[in-house]
């Protein structure tokens, strides 16, 4: 998981794993709780609602076991409020990341716009990962 740095504070708000369907609903509702809490305004509640909601689908759509888990937590630093999430599995992992994260790649056929578009939905994407270690990206999006 990603840790604050020394100019930042966080406090966790919800922590679950992500098993199923239904769970991509309550990643949703989290994400727009948070992001109301810390006082983003409507357009990047909505951005950050929608990259997570990706990201989530794509724990169900490629871990091992459509397995995962998920943290989101609030975060103040420089001046500023945000809402960092993360998203983590065990499953097999990304080969290539910087392929993975080029407009139109995809191993299963679909369009390919999932992991660049969330990375243009947010302020920050870091993604980890390596063939057979699991994936964890963490998103941060900052209020205006």
């Amino acid at each position: 998981m990603t840790m604050p740095t020394q100019t930042e504070t966080a406090r966790e708000s919800a922590a679950f794993d992500i098993i199923d369907e239904s769970d991509l609903i309550r990643v949703r509702k989290v994400l727009r709780t948070e992001a109301e809490a810390t006082g983003l305004n409507l357009v990047d509640t909505t951005k950050l609602i929608t990259a997570g909601s990706e990201l989530a689908r794509n724990i169900l759509n490629y871990a091992t076991g459509g397995r995962g888990r998920f943290r989101v937590e609030q975060i103040h630093g420089q001046g500023r409020r945000g809402v960092r999430a993360t998203f983590a599995d065990d499953g097999p992992g990304i080969d290539d990341v910087g392929q993975a994260m080029t407009d139109g790649f995809s191993t299963r056929g679909s369009m390919g716009l999932g992991l660049p578009g969330a990375r243009r939905l947010v302020d920050d994407l870091t993604l980890a990962s390596a063939a057979g270690s699991g994936t964890t990206v963490v998103i941060v999006k900052w209020q205006r």
